[in-house]
């Protein structure tokens, strides 16, 4: 898909990696300033986007730092092997992005609606995550060496509270003075095949624009005054995202009709856009899709990222000892 469809449609692209292969796509180059790597494993891959240089920042629209992706089609049919594969992964690289004392103060934050299915990620996660602050003021005998003082908030959105989230989090950092901010988030995806199965760890914190509400600010180091750590899952597609595909497939299959390819090649670029806005237009183009058995899926990968943060940010807890039911 070209970068000026998201331009048309005002889509933000959430994955850094789906940036940095929409780039290169349209180059046939690699990025300047942006760093690759890519690991295999048994039931995922993971693929770390460094972004190190201001050229790549801009061309991305990302700001420096590092992104790691970890894509695992087989957390999409809540294959238990899979998901304890994965929340290792994941508190492995997670804890790769910080050093911190055992003495520290970490803040899990829970970005999102728990009212609405597909941006309930992050309170979900919180409801499952391993928090410890109260027993290291109220119960310190209890608490085993290797495990931080955690504590973790789901502030809700700004239509349940009337109250921006960055600054429920800005108050709460104010008065507990954690080392470490790790905020969880939904989504929105670039192909809906990552929806359900896609998780992005990213030490830039969330930025304006990003996340399914499109009108959240910034919640990172510049605004919080901490180190900001975002996770976040594809949750949802653009409907325009889906359009665009459907349409783009088709004339993949089509154009080998001789009597047809005189007229595709005659299409002009912007043609499928007016076809689309047109359709979605009821919608002002701002048409989510999710699937059906969100519900499921929400519970599910929301238990592997629960057991991932927690496991990196106490490490003496072993993935045997917290356990996914």
């Amino acid at each position: 898909m070209h970068p000026d469809f998201y331009k048309v449609f005002g889509i933000n692209i959430d994955l850094a990696v789906e940036a940095h292969d929409l780039i290169r796509g349209q180059t046939g180059q690699e990025i300047p300033g942006a760093v690759v790597d890519r690991e295999k494993y048994q039931y995922s891959s993971v693929t770390t986007v460094r972004i190190v240089e201001e050229q790549a920042e801009k061309m991305m629209g990302k700001p420096r730092g590092n992104y790691i992706t970890i894509d695992a089609p087989a957390l999409r049919e809540n294959d238990y092997n899979a998901g304890k594969e994965v929340a290792e992964i994941l508190a492995k690289k997670l804890a790769s992005l910080f050093n911190l004392p055992e003495n520290a103060e970490i803040l899990l934050v829970g970005l999102g609606n728990w009212n609405a299915t597909p941006d309930a990620l992050g309170p979900k996660v919180i409801d499952q995550v391993m928090v410890t602050r109260h027993l290291y003021k109220y119960a310190p005998e209890e608490v085993k060496g290797g495990m931080r003082s955690v504590s973790a908030i789901a502030p809700g959105v700004l239509g349940i509270t009337g109250i921006e989230t960055a600054e429920i989090i800005k108050g709460v950092v104010e008065k507990i003075k954690p080392q470490l901010i790790i905020v969880i988030d939904a989504l929105a995806a670039g192909s809906a095949e990552r929806i359900g199965t896609t998780i992005q760890i990213a030490d830039t914190g969330i930025s304006p624009g990003s996340g399914i509400g499109n009108r959240r600010a910034g919640i990172n180091i510049q605004s919080m005054g901490v180190p900001v750590i975002a996770i976040g899952i594809p949750t949802v597609v653009n409907a325009a995202v889906i359009a665009q595909a459907t349409i783009d497939k088709l004339i993949e299959q089509l154009q080998y009709n001789p009597a047809l390819i005189q007229v595709f090649q005659n299409l002009r670029p912007d043609f499928s856009h007016q076809v689309i806005s047109s359709v979605l237009q009821p919608f002002a183009g701002n048409l989510m899709v999710t699937p059906k058995e969100i519900d499921e899926m929400i519970l599910n990968t929301s238990k592997v990222v629960a057991e991932g943060v927690s496991m990196a940010v106490h490490p003496s807890l072993i993935s045997s000892e917290y356990g996914m039911h």
